[in-house]
């Protein structure tokens, strides 16, 4: 049922999390040049009016939303698909970081990264979905990681959420199989946004060194934002199940596949100053 139509975006509702900044912002500015109309949400009230103001586009809204209440995001899923006919395609940008070992993290900043990640992509998914069941064809897009694939020491969080996020995406695209929706994940690595070097960390560490942890892994980016949204632009026009973005993803991808007990080793060195959390700062 339409499963190998590709999206013709111009004049059709897509609907952009974490719109305000970083890969977002890039996807949004991506889709306003194909004259898409865009519903951009984020908590970022500023980063969101900056946006709106830049695009040329015309139909935009803009809505200020923490994906973490469910009343709200059910709310606001009603709106848009009262205000916005033809929602087409949904892309889950929103997520947040969290550096920090198990010895470090509290139970509550655990739950605080998977509420984000993780819960609020459902939810917003959850509210859209009638909506775009109702389209010829339509797509959903959740923004993963490379951390969905292989899980990092020094990023129990993170990785937790990601692998959940991974999961909920395929098991919701065998869901909707016989539906005129289709579902993909993306797989970025690399992609310098700066998401680490504002993300959180364990509150158990020392600024100073959760500074030098995220900005050796910020120095291991490659990929430029534009170049990162047009391919994930391209992944939901085309509706892709699976979509590698950035240098090092496809090699992460074959790594776990060849060694699925044995990855780390090969990551340990690479990633040894981005994930040390606990050495002094002298």
């Amino acid at each position: 049922m339409g499963r190998t139509r590709r999206l013709d975006v111009h004049g059709r509702t897509s609907v952009i999390t974490g719109a305000a900044s970083g890969m977002g912002a890039e996807i949004a500015r991506e889709l306003d040049r194909r004259g898409a109309r865009l519903v951009l949400i984020d908590r970022d009230a500023a980063g969101l009016s900056a946006l709106a103001a830049e695009l040329s586009g015309t139909g935009h809204s803009a809505h200020i939303l923490d994906l973490t209440d469910d009343a709200a995001v059910a709310a606001l899923g009603a709106a848009i698909t009262a205000s916005h006919p033809h929602v087409q395609s949904l892309i889950t940008c929103a997520g947040s970081s969290m550096l920090g070992d198990i010895t470090q993290l509290t139970m509550a900043e655990m739950r605080w990264l998977m509420d984000v990640n993780l819960w609020g992509t459902v939810s917003i998914t959850q509210a859209l979905l009638p909506a775009l069941r109702r389209e010829p064809a339509a797509h959903i897009t959740h923004l993963v990681s490379i951390y969905g694939l292989a899980a990092p020491a020094g990023r129990i969080p993170y990785a937790m959420s990601k692998f959940a996020v991974r999961g909920f995406t395929e098991s919701l695209r065998h869901e909707l199989e016989r539906s005129t929706v289709t579902v993909g994940a993306v797989y970025p690595a690399g992609v310098k946004t700066g998401i680490i070097l504002h993300g959180r960390f364990a509150a158990a560490i020392e600024p100073a060194v959760a500074q030098r942890a995220a900005a050796a892994q910020a120095r291991m980016y490659h990929t430029e934002p534009q170049d990162a949204a047009y391919r994930i632009v391209e992944a939901t026009v085309r509706r892709r199940a699976r979509t590698f973005v950035g240098r090092e993803a496809r090699l992460v991808d074959v790594l776990t596949r060849l060694a699925p007990t044995r990855y780390w080793s090969a990551m340990r060195r690479p990633l040894r100053e981005a994930t040390d959390t606990t050495t002094p700062i002298v």
